[in-house]
């Protein structure tokens, strides 16, 4: 039974009492927030030896079941095993023992496991304030695996895996050093060596699942056919790398790195690509304009039709459609 307050004051306590009460009382799945190193440190039962740098050894945390988590810190996180399913967004990582996983500040990690379980593993954090200043700090978001998120973990050979450990280790030893004048620059050629062998190593990956990855390719083929062939294009205008990254259940950056390796061109390249064989069947249609043409391919303003198309065949479209 509702009791009416006239107290203004009072009525709002009580309805947030009141909000959060049920909120309370449902099955919601605890988030924990990673600010700082310490933060990280202090959840996992790890000294803190340098406030924006830390080597975690999860085998000293204590069991854990489902949760998520948010980070305002980079991760690199060596999983040693199977112990809960890792999700980013609604997907999950496809990873196993030996794998690498990679999280960047303003991410939401979720940890699907219904039981408790031990973590192991080794985890490279560090805070952004770091990199401030350094080589790494101006190449940072060149490294795109950061924000890979389903399917996309780096799945290491036993080789690899030492060098991994290898890169650990020397961090682990600058770390446990008086703190001096030198010790930001080390620490931060020592990680951008770790993330440089990443590079490598998915690299190494994108061919060793080639056929995998033409599956995607076919698929990426499959997905600009059906949409320049419906009227989505006047809807919703040009296919983006991002909205087919979705649409294959990637992440946009692991996408584009992997069309690159299978095709050598960009993900956009491709689809202006695509574009440009629809566009050129499409101008011989006599009793449309060039500018309803460009209009039913997604375009905006036919100038932009014109220029990408004379920048991929060397013509205007009038200039084509006369030509043939």
């Amino acid at each position: 039974m509702l009791t009416i307050i006239t107290d203004l004051q009072t009525t709002k306590a009580t309805m947030l009492d009141y909000c959060l009460n049920l909120y309370t009382n449902q099955d919601v799945m605890d988030i924990i927030h990673f600010n700082t190193v310490n933060d990280y440190n202090s959840y996992n039962n790890n000294e803190t030896l340098n406030p924006l740098v830390s080597i975690v050894d999860l085998s000293k945390a204590a069991p854990r079941k489902k949760y998520r988590m948010h980070f305002n810190l980079y991760c690199v996180i060596l999983k040693q095993t199977k112990c809960g399913d890792i999700r980013y967004g609604n997907n999950y990582y496809d990873y196993q023992e030996g794998t690498l996983v990679f999280f960047a500040p303003g991410q939401v990690v979720e940890i699907d496991s219904d039981v408790y379980y031990q973590p192991h593993g080794t985890v490279l954090v560090f805070h952004p304030d770091l990199i401030k200043n350094t080589s790494l700090g101006k190449l940072i978001n060149d490294y795109g695996f950061f924000s890979y998120n389903t399917n996309e973990a780096l799945h290491l050979s036993e080789k690899e895996r030492h060098i991994i450990a290898d890169c650990f280790s020397k961090l682990e030893y600058e770390l446990e050093q008086s703190i001096d004048k030198h010790s930001k620059t080390l620490i931060a050629s020592n990680i951008e060596l770790l993330l440089n062998y990443c590079t490598r190593f998915y690299d190494r990956q994108f061919i060793t699942r080639e056929n995998s990855n033409r599956g995607t390719l076919e698929k990426f083929e499959q997905l600009l056919k059906q949409y320049f062939s419906s009227d989505q294009p006047q809807q919703t205008g040009l296919p983006s790398v991002a909205f087919c990254a979705d649409k294959l259940h990637l992440s946009a950056n692991y996408f584009g790195d992997l069309i690159k390796k299978e095709t050598g061109i960009s993900a956009q390249e491709y689809i202006q690509t695509k574009l440009i064989d629809v566009a050129k069947t499409r101008v011989f249609d006599i009793d449309k304009s060039i500018s309803q043409v460009a209009y039913e391919l997604g375009f905006k303003y036919p100038q932009h039709f014109n220029r990408l198309f004379k920048k991929k065949t060397g013509m205007t479209p009038n200039e084509y459609r006369q030509m043939n």
